[in-house]
């Protein structure tokens, strides 16, 4: 039987905080290093690296039974998911700039959100949740589908974008309707890494784009993606996953498009225009109102306990 999800506790928040900080950041250094590696290329060679690094985790820990729990069917579509997700995101990066990407790709918590609502009835929204969701989403679209024509983006890119952000949000949901739910987050990003690879390298190469100018600075960018971001958060994700409500920590993530434009503007000098500021109070409040039924039923609880003595 698998275990109860939990709703967010101060651990969870932290982790979540950290993780939207890290995330945010990715983007940007994707970009500072397109000039001499490719971002589908970057993806292909830090998940490369990861999946060295987990199979051997998973080997240590499974020997070479590692496949005969009964994932592999389900880790082999999720990986697949993940690789997609991530050409998406590299095929964008090269079209549009580092904020459209953030902001389009998270809105992955509302395929999510949907995803878990009809799928587990153990995450079922509210309708004060419902229009969290809806008023977030639009927050979103006010701040960055604004006057055509904006420097560095594009139509296309911003397109792959948001592809990438419904991509993720479905496998989130198939993770947890699959056996992958129980499974260690090792060998659930295990499978994802792998996958994306293979992938992405093998579409670089094909595309003409397998060149690769190593520099200093393109090298401790590159050590950043593989260890902090490909390994470290990516695993905290699914560590968290497996432990709290999916629904709720999915529309946690709305700030990390935050986050991520104001590491554009202050290291890519993106411009902030008012259409971000608006969408971003309207994300703010969506946040709000997808946390408050768990923040009140939490004093409720506490309100009880202190009645009680209990």
């Amino acid at each position: 039987m698998s275990a109860q999800r939990r709703h967010l506790d101060f651990l969870a928040v932290s982790l979540l905080l950290m993780l939207c900080f890290g995330w945010g950041f990715q983007q940007i250094a994707i970009k500072l290093a397109a000039n001499d590696i490719a971002p589908t290329l970057q993806i292909g060679l830090r998940s490369a690296f990861a999946t060295l690094v987990l199979l051997l985790l998973t080997l240590r820990s499974e020997g070479l039974k590692l496949f005969s729990d009964g994932t592999l069917k389900s880790g082999l579509l999720v990986g697949l998911m993940f690789a997609v997700e991530f050409l998406f995101v590299g095929e964008g990066l090269a079209r549009t700039s580092a904020s459209h990407m953030v902001v389009f790709l998270y809105t992955s918590p509302i395929f999510t959100a949907l995803g878990m609502h009809f799928v587990h009835p153990d995450e079922r929204l509210s309708h004060l949740q419902w229009l969290g969701i809806g008023l977030a989403f639009v927050g979103v679209c006010i701040a960055f589908l604004g006057p055509e024509g904006t420097a560095g983006t594009s139509l296309s890119g911003d397109l792959f974008a948001l592809a990438a952000g419904a991509t993720w949000g479905l496998t989130t949901v198939v993770i947890r309707g699959s056996r992958l739910s129980e499974a260690s987050a090792v060998k659930t990003l295990l499978y994802q890494m792998a996958a994306a690879s293979i992938l992405l390298i093998g579409t670089a190469f094909m595309t003409g784009h397998g060149a690769m100018h190593w520099t200093p600075e393109t090298t401790i960018n590159m050590l950043f993606q593989a260890t902090l971001i490909a390994l470290a958060s990516y695993l905290t994700w699914f560590w968290l996953l497996k432990r709290y409500l999916a629904s709720r920590m999915a529309t946690f993530v709305f700030i990390t498009p935050l986050i991520g434009v104001l590491f554009g503007v202050v290291i890519l000098d993106e411009v902030l225009t008012a259409n971000f500021i608006g969408g971003g109070v309207l994300v703010l409040a969506g946040i709000f109102l997808v946390s408050a039924k768990d923040l009140l039923n939490r004093r409720k609880a506490n309100r009880v306990r202190e009645a009680t003595g209990r």
